[in-house]
């Protein structure tokens, strides 16, 4: 028995989902609200049960999510008991041993990617896959397993890939690296554990920096990549671009997707592809029908305003995704709705929120969502009073987007924001 304590984490519950899915008995708990990712959960019949010292029984093996100290009391019984207890990465790592591993590392775009790259994969041949949006699958008689893999803590490094993926390098999760050089030195360690080859944005200024021992592919858009999108066009209808591997050509790609950052997430998944020596016409078939991550440009249309939910929470996320929204409603105005997440991040990143929120029609600015971080020293008072037009606004408080038309709202979090959403979608429908 696997028992998950924080199952409804994003990543614990597709981890849980794979176990389940591979035969293994399962269980876990977490705190009684729902959350998107326990739908998974709940379609396989996995058990999920309040927080309680005494549901840790001698018979389990434990999966810690990364947030749970061991003075939680269910982490304390298991300790008591001398339990196994693996960490959520620890997990992961033992299943990336099982199968042909493609892990996808990025500050942006590993979720996008990685459930890109596994709706591909999955309809051609059937592929495993761990995704970030709580996504998780799997079928023994699979060859490949997708894999998002976060750089936080440097936990990507406990895994064992045949491939790995950047999508770029920047600075994030300044509460923990120190700064530019420390993040590069985290993914120099990362690409070295590739067996077969690293496949990275070339288009990012970083990744040419990583000096390691093993081969290194660079896709996109300028012309010194060896995989490279030509004759690109941006419609409201998504992407269309060729592709050519070493100036020859290899196919045509129709993605339904907006933004050069989901070109970008595409190449990453045909250079796989390709060198899995896929036939480029199948790929372009599969591509054509993917609809995106969940809590990625997701999409409701409401009158004629749309919603569009996404996970955005760095600056070059919200610039691609308001990019992205003009591009399919170049007519429309645009209201973000902002959550920022930790105080350490929205500190390094002020200057950065202010300049990109003072570029839309209105923004809406929700209180810091502190999530590890208990205090700080800024406030998202401090941000309003730098942006023209810009107000306040929580979860109760629908109403304030009512009166806009011809609008796109942009809720923009890692949290889950979701009754601001469902509450302005149900009273503007009346």
């Amino acid at each position: 028995m696997y028992y998950f304590i924080g199952i409804k984490g994003s990543g614990m519950s597709a981890l849980a989902c794979i176990l389940a899915d591979l035969g293994y008995e399962v269980m876990g708990s977490d705190v009684d609200k729902h959350f998107f990712t326990e739908d998974g959960l709940r379609a396989r019949n996995i058990k999920i049960l309040p927080f309680k010292a005494d549901n840790i029984q001698e018979d389990m093996y434990i999966v810690k999510g990364n947030a749970f100290p061991n003075d939680h009391e269910e982490v304390q019984r298991a300790l008591e008991l001398g339990l196994t207890i693996y960490t959520y990465q620890e997990m992961v790592a033992k299943l990336t041993k099982m199968f042909m591993t493609i892990t996808i590392a990025g500050c942006h775009g590993k979720t996008s990617t990685t459930s890109m790259l596994s709706h591909v994969l999955n309809n051609l041949v059937g592929a495993n896959y761990l995704i970030g949006d709580g996504t998780g699958y799997a079928n023994k008689e699979n060859k490949y397993f997708a894999l998002e893999a976060c750089e936080y803590q440097r936990h990507f490094l406990a895994y064992s890939p045949y491939y790995a993926i950047i999508t770029n390098i920047e600075l994030d999760h300044v509460d923990y690296f120190k700064d530019i050089d420390d993040v590069i030195d985290a993914y120099r360690e990362y690409a070295s554990n590739a067996e077969k080859m690293v496949i990275a944005c070339g288009d990012d200024p970083y990744t040419h920096s990583l000096e390691i021992n093993k081969p290194i592919f660079y896709y996109g858009l300028d012309n010194d990549n060896d995989i490279m999108a030509r004759n690109v066009e941006y419609t409201k209808e998504g992407i269309s671009f060729d592709v050519f591997v070493e100036d020859n050509y290899y196919g045509h790609f129709d993605l339904p997707l907006f933004g050069k950052h989901q070109l970008l997430n595409a190449l990453a998944v045909i250079s796989v592809c390709y060198y899995e020596r896929f036939e480029a016409k199948d790929v372009a078939k599969e591509l054509k029908t993917f609809k995106g991550a969940k809590r990625r440009f997701t999409e409701t249309v409401t009158g004629d305003n749309v919603v569009i939910d996404d996970y955005a929470h760095h600056p070059t996320e919200m610039k691609a995704t308001i990019k992205a929204a003009r591009q399919k409603y170049e007519d429309k105005k645009i209201v973000a709705i902002f959550q920022p997440h930790t105080y350490t991040r929205t500190q390094e990143f002020a200057r950065d929120y202010i300049e990109i929120l003072g570029g839309v029609d209105k923004a809406y600015i929700m209180d810091i969502h502190g999530s590890r971080e208990k205090t700080g020293d800024i406030s998202s008072a401090d941000l309003i009073k730098e942006i023209p037009g810009a107000e306040a606004i929580n979860l109760d408080e629908a109403e304030k987007l009512l009166p806009y038309h011809n609008t796109v709202f942009l809720f923009m979090s890692p949290n889950d924001i979701s009754k601001l959403e469902n509450d302005y979608i149900e009273k503007s429908g009346n």
